[in-house]
């Protein structure tokens, strides 16, 4: 159990949103009344009939509760044919009023992980986006700040449509933006005939992503919002994709912040190219295209159906071998996560980096979901868990080198099974533990060179989007906290919806007054160093995102309780 102590409410008059970003107000506990603040001017415009003129042509949006959504408004050209395995074309213009009232099509996908994404499809034209603002009017002095968000799923799955920007919004008086992009093989493929092309090459979802910041730089004014002020976010595969774009020299200047949710893998490496063109062959072989290198293996790559490359990507419950998720690529992503961060080469900006205190159960709740019986896991689970993860390659991607001999003694003599009520929250422990002593590295390269702030989401109330499964405990599993910044917050169309109670409630406001805070300033707190202290290395805080009260407690505490004394001897970082 952690030791915290209390944040004390910083009370502030009530005041003009734009005020609050020169003062520091600090964040909102549930007996602060700042809902006033961050509600101010954001009145619609009854007389504006929601039509902007974009670069590319006219949209029209509709009102929904104070806020302006635009949904579905595309910014590529569909990647289909020749333009599969290419990055994203500029969309051609047009004149006619686009109708952008609902989300695009979401991008080709097989592996919906339970009720997690989906449905899945076979789309590639699925390069839209959406914007929620409550400022529609471009004559307005006062531009709004930009959160820019990307989707969780390990880039294999998911969609924006889940995503509802209107309470970062309406309450935090930011414009919202939030995307779809190329995934799986679609997405993230290298094949050595497709890449002697003399085109960016191999993470096309990547390239997806700053194709959309593009799209934002150039006509997020017409929203109300700020070209110069744009946070990056995402969570799971979303922030390893922010991370990616910090890493990436082609994203410099088209994002100023950074917010990294539970980027549980992105730390532990980048896909080595030569690894993931022998997978991209492996993939052309299996769809019948030979192993060639030429043209004409890419002409029958590019000929096969959307629907062969979306069933050679994997299965419903996982992941098929062809997949190589980021791939050290040399242009896009030219070094790894840990070179970039340790030299500073880099886009440099503030960061707010955390994780969920239960990040392994989202993993072992999809295992429980495809169990036919859903019995709960036993204790032979727990050691084949183990055994199966520690005895392979510790490299991206099942790459080199080998976790050293002994390594799976080491770990079932530091979680022995006596120790935990249940083998799942046994295997719970030993998955997250790995994850947030990644991220905590993650933090301390980070903190050498730009503000960081860090997490952890403790709240193990959390409401559950998956069907109830006898014996299973979720507690505060990865992805629980998106529903606390994007309402409603249920996976896939399959997911089941539930509504916050007051106390989650009562979070819910607090974290997005801190991430929109961040959006305004670069800093949670608004402006200072309270109740969010700045992340310092060996003395750094955290801060605890739990009910009824937010709380800090130290690193320390944090290594201790997730055992990243062990685990730094074991992970390898490449």
């Amino acid at each position: 159990m952690l030791k915290r102590s209390k944040l004390r409410c910083a009370r502030s008059p009530a005041h003009t949103v734009k005020r609050r970003v020169r003062e520091s107000v600090g964040m909102a506990l549930g007996v602060c009344a700042f809902a006033g603040v961050l509600t101010a001017p954001m009145q619609a415009r009854a007389a504006n009939p929601l039509r902007v003129e974009t670069k590319e042509g006219p949209v029209r949006g509709f009102l929904k509760n104070g806020v302006a959504e635009f949904l579905g408004v595309p910014y590529a050209e569909p990647p289909l044919g020749n333009l599969r395995w290419k990055p994203p074309h500029k969309h051609a213009p047009w004149t006619n009023v686009l109708q952008a009232t609902a989300y695009g099509p979401t991008c080709a996908q097989i592996t919906t992980l339970g009720v997690f994404a989906g449905p899945a499809n076979n789309n590639e034209d699925c390069l839209y986006l959406n914007v929620f603002t409550p400022n529609v009017d471009p004559a307005a002095k006062e531009k709004l700040p930009v959160i820019f968000w990307i989707h969780g799923g390990g880039n294999v799955d998911g969609e924006s449509n889940d995503y509802d920007g209107a309470k970062l919004a309406a309450q935090g008086h930011t414009v919202v933006v939030t995307i779809n992009y190329r995934l799986n093989l679609f997405g993230f493929m290298a094949h050595p005939a497709i890449d002697a092309e003399g085109h960016l090459f191999g993470n096309y979802g990547i390239l997806d992503q700053q194709a959309a910041l593009r799209w934002v730089k150039h006509n997020i004014a017409q929203f109300g919002g700020d070209k110069n002020n744009v946070t990056v976010g995402g969570q799971s595969a979303g922030a390893s994709d922010t991370a990616s774009n910090m890493v990436s020299p082609l994203a410099a200047g088209l994002f100023h912040r950074a917010i990294l949710e539970s980027g549980v893998s992105y730390f532990s490496g980048l896909t080595p190219l030569p690894l993931a063109e022998s997978k991209g062959t492996a993939f052309a072989v299996a769809a019948g295209c030979g192993s060639g290198s030429d043209a004409a293996t890419a002409k029958c790559l590019r000929s096969l159906t959307a629907q062969q490359i979306t069933t050679l990507s994997g299965t419903e419950s996982g992941n098929g071998p062809y997949i190589t998720y980021l791939v050290q690529d040399g242009q896009i992503l030219p070094t790894s996560f840990t070179s970039a961060f340790q030299t500073g080469q880099f886009n440099h900006m503030p960061v707010m980096n955390g994780t969920v205190q239960d990040e392994g159960n989202f993993g072992l709740g999809i295992t429980e979901y495809f169990k036919n019986p859903r019995v709960p896991f036993t204790a032979t689970d727990f050691t084949n868990l183990v055994t199966n993860t520690y005895s392979g390659n510790a490299g991206p991607a099942g790459s080199p080198p080998a976790y050293s001999a002994g390594t799976v003694q080491a770990v079932l003599a530091h979680y022995p099974l006596y120790a935990y009520p249940t083998p799942q929250l046994a295997m719970d422990a030993v998955t997250t533990d790995v994850s947030a002593c990644r991220s905590l590295r993650a933090s301390d390269l980070l903190a050498n060179q730009v503000p960081v702030y860090g997490y952890e989401f403790q709240e193990r109330t959390a409401p559950y989007y998956f069907p109830k499964m006898p014996g299973f405990q979720p507690l505060a599993y990865h992805t629980a906290d998106i529903q606390f910044l994007f309402p409603l917050y249920h996976g896939g169309p399959d997911g089941i919806t539930h509504q916050l109670n007051n106390k989650q409630q009562d979070l819910s406001d607090q974290l997005v007054i801190a991430w929109t805070n961040f959006a305004w300033t670069g800093n949670p707190n608004g402006l200072g160093n309270s109740p969010w202290p700045r992340y310092k290395g060996k003395t750094g805080y955290y801060l605890s995102q739990d009910i009824p009260t937010l709380s800090t407690f130290t690193k320390a505490q944090f290594v201790a309780a997730h055992k990243c004394d062990f685990w730094q001897t074991i992970l390898i970082y490449n």
